[in-house]
């Protein structure tokens, strides 16, 4: 297990270099920590789930609970990290003007993947049906929470042109039923479009 978490950890810190090098230095070698540290939090997580599901604690019903919700976190995760928000000016272009985006999802929480990563991570731990494990599962929730903390405290202010306006409309991480709403509101087409 300490395998795992010193690799999660790992992936983690390649997250925070991300994030200053998008601000403070404009390294191409590190624009590339992103992805590196996102391989490091899914073979982190795919090693302990992979250690715990050898144990075959879980009954076999929680396993497959757990193994569906899971598999929907993981979704919304994907969905709302790679294809809620422009792609290329989000984890790509590095100058410029940059405005947060506000809607869809977005318009949920400023931190909607956080919601789905605890979720995703919490039926990880289910399906091994280990307790101990959860010093794992547990520990890379809170790096990604204080992860978020960094970013909207330091990275997004000075990424976004509009992040302090968007601080004040949308919740930090637990939707309220405004921004419930605001999630799913639709935009009126403009001129056809």
């Amino acid at each position: 297990m300490k395998g795992a978490i010193i690799l999660g950890t790992i992936g983690f810190l390649l997250y925070f270099i991300y994030d200053v090098n998008s601000v403070l230095w404009r390294n191409t070698l590190f624009q590339k920590f992103f992805a590196a540290g996102s391989i490091c939090v899914a073979v982190s997580a795919a090693w302990s789930l992979w250690n715990g599901l050898k144990k075959g604690m879980a009954a076999p019903g929680v396993r497959a609970a757990c193994a569906a919700g899971s598999l929907v976190f993981l979704i919304f995760l994907v969905y709302t990290l790679f294809f809620a928000l422009p792609f290329e000016e989000t984890y790509v272009k590095e100058s410029g003007v940059r405005l947060a985006y506000t809607e869809g999802i977005y318009a949920l929480c400023r931190h909607p993947g956080v919601l789905w990563f605890a979720g995703l991570f919490f039926c990880l731990w289910g399906m091994t049906g280990e307790f101990s494990r959860g010093t794992y599962f547990v520990g890379m929730i809170l790096w990604n929470y204080l992860y978020i903390v960094f970013q909207d405290l330091w990275t997004f202010p000075r990424t976004f042109t509009n992040y302090g306006e968007y601080k004040q409309t949308t919740p930090f991480l637990m939707p309220k039923p405004d921004s419930i709403r605001a999630c799913f509101r639709r935009k009126p087409k403009v001129d056809g479009i």
